[in-house]
């Protein structure tokens, strides 16, 4: 890696603080091969909406459907198209061990850091949780990014534990809980990075603010930048109005569509994405494209959400 972890922090505050963060999606064929040319035309049209960071290979974009050469195919190409426009963030995740396996490949494809994604399937303690960072941390020269989301979630002490882990600079949240993050956001020492991973995270992005926690994720921007441009740009502007109505016309919507089916949250997105013309392809197994009905609410309302933002479908 030709930086290091400062340097890297250094980078993604700066590009938190100028945009959303995009986590692009991974676009494959019809029979569900991996479309890299189809990933490349989106990661440029991803890029070219001004983002602070991409983030390749995560949620989002099916990490956890992805074997290890796709991923380094995805990588490659990320960090190929951003050609160092904005910081290449991968994904990693599973047991500490494959997660070393995706981390030498993504360092070796040219990322500037890793989001460590949840583990699979077992709970821990929080013992196990700092150990498991540990064991990645040990393993790479990249920065890591902890995500806690479902079964992992650190007290204000484990995020002091993995705050002095050598490399790891921030923590991405996904629970949503306002008073633990003010705990951890209190704990944590100057300069770790903190931002907002919930699903649809515009809709709690002024929640996360008012802890300290400004810089989000957006799954929208991977169909809509134009929605997720000017919900962004109403939120740093403090434009309440322009956030009302956004929220009460577009995302509440989009939310409770999203909740209809388990995997809607990456699912919509692509299918919003395919939509809009761009070269994603559908979702693999065990994530189902929406159903006929469910399509064309999603069209009818993403209509809508271009309509709010003066831009065409």
């Amino acid at each position: 890696m030709g930086e290091g972890a400062g340097s890297v922090a250094d980078r993604l505050r700066r590009g938190m603080g100028r945009g959303v963060l995009s986590f692009p999606l991974t676009s494959f064929h019809g029979d569900g091969s991996l479309d890299l040319d189809g990933f490349r035309a989106h990661a440029e049209d991803q890029i070219g909406a001004g983002p602070g960071a991409l983030f390749p290979a995560c949620g989002t974009g099916e990490f956890f459907s992805l074997d290890e050469d796709e991923y380094r195919q995805v990588v490659t190409a990320a960090v190929e198209v951003v050609g160092g426009r904005v910081p290449v963030v991968a994904g990693t995740g599973y047991g500490w061990a494959q997660a070393a396996r995706f981390a030498r490949i993504a360092e070796d494809a040219g990322a500037d850091a890793l989001l460590v994604l949840p583990h699979y399937l077992v709970a821990a303690p929080e013992d196990g949780l700092v150990r498991q960072v540990e064991q990645i941390a040990a393993r790479t020269s990249l920065p890591l990014i902890a995500y806690q989301r479902g079964q992992v979630a650190f007290s204000a002490d484990g995020l002091r534990r993995i705050a002095g882990i050598p490399g790891v600079i921030g923590l991405k949240d996904g629970h949503s809980d306002l008073d633990r993050l003010q705990r951890l956001t209190l704990a944590a020492p100057e300069g770790f990075l903190f931002f907002n991973g919930a699903s649809t995270a515009e809709i709690q992005a002024r929640a996360y603010a008012t802890v300290g926690v400004p810089a989000y994720s957006s799954a929208v921007h991977a169909f809509a930048p134009e929605i997720a441009g000017a919900f962004h740009t109403a939120l740093r502007d403090g434009d309440g109005g322009t956030l009302e109505k956004l929220l009460r016309d577009f995302y509440v919507p989009f939310v409770e569509l999203r909740d209809r089916v388990p995997g809607y949250a990456v699912s919509l997105v692509k299918a919003a994405a395919r939509v809009r013309g761009l070269p994603v392809g559908p979702v693999r197994a065990p994530l189902v494209d929406p159903s006929a009905a469910d399509l064309a609410d999603l069209t009818a309302l993403l209509a809508t959400g271009l309509d709010l933002v003066g831009a065409a479908l």
